[in-house]
């Protein structure tokens, strides 16, 4: 039996996202490097985080073996 969600419904058009102030004067000045480190692992990867997104045209196994050759 489907399970009817009465909960608000958000969209796009009813969200204002703010951006937030910089100290930043170019955009060439941003630094995209991130370090993590895996919490069951310890290992830590440092780099640009790039994923594909989720979907059925973008997120194939084509493009995860694209993204790690360029990577």
């Amino acid at each position: 039996m489907p399970r009817i969600e009465n909960d608000i419904k958000l969209d796009f058009k009813d969200v204002l996202l703010r951006p937030k102030r910089s100290t930043l004067k170019s955009r060439s000045e941003v630094d995209l490097m991130r370090s993590f480190t895996f919490r069951n692992s310890k290992g830590s990867y440092r780099g640009i985080p790039i994923i594909a997104a989720n979907m059925d045209t973008v997120g194939t196994f084509e493009m995860a073996v694209t993204l790690h050759q360029v990577l």
